[in-house]
């Protein structure tokens, strides 16, 4: 019986020291971008990049890597009309 609860003890104890260490790890994650979507939107309203870095934490010049053409593969909306029509 004694053995049974000495498994149990060290199946609690590494479970929580794993939940631990793995929400400590989440808080060390940063990111050195800026949210694109949240840039375009305060863009949208007429705030400056200096601004919108100030606002989000992030530098001028990551807000400025957020203008220019989409990425994603959906580039324009022309892009979904195919040329045959």
């Amino acid at each position: 019986m004694a053995d049974a609860f000495r498994k149990l003890a060290m199946a609690a104890a590494l479970g929580t020291l794993l939940l631990a260490g793995g929400m400590s790890g989440c808080s060390s994650i940063s990111t050195d971008r800026a949210d694109c979507n949240v840039v375009k939107l305060q863009t949208e309203s007429g705030r400056s990049d200096a601004e919108i870095a100030s606002a989000i934490g992030a530098s001028v010049k990551d807000v400025a890597k957020c203008h220019g053409p989409e990425k994603s593969g959906n580039k324009t909306s022309n892009d979904a009309i195919p040329s045959a029509y």
